[in-house]
């Protein structure tokens, strides 16, 4: 999974106000399946992060259960974890989505539930 998100790093500009590519993710779903999605930063604050991109990708596909996730940034950061909003995304999406793996380094992965210790639902 790792190699995979790793791959679709690419940097770009897309305009003077709005760049994409610096962080990448993979997901796995249930079904076996693969989704990437790329981070696209504005300066509006309207840009989303890898995870949703991915996530996306997987929804437009009929499919809403996460098996794994792994973000990764460029510039040799590795493993990046999933910010808050994210995590509380991919609970929303699907409740089972709380066994989750999500890779929160190089070494550590751990279900999604960990990472929202007190969800609110």
């Amino acid at each position: 999974m790792y190699q995979i998100a790793e791959s679709k790093l690419n940097y770009r500009e897309l305009s003077e106000t709005v760049s994409c590519g610096s962080v990448a993710a993979a997901l796995l779903t249930d079904k076996g399946n693969v989704y990437t999605g790329v981070n696209i930063d504005a300066a509006c604050g309207v840009g989303f992060c890898a995870e949703h991109a991915a996530i996306a990708s997987m929804v437009t596909a009929g499919e809403s259960q996460i098996q794994m996730l792994v973000a990764v940034g460029d510039r040799n950061c590795g493993v990046l974890p999933p910010c808050g909003r994210c995590r509380e995304f991919m609970m929303q999406i699907n409740g089972n989505n709380r066994n989750a793996k999500i890779w929160v380094s190089q070494t550590v992965c751990v279900p999604l539930q960990d990472l929202l210790p007190h969800y609110w639902k």
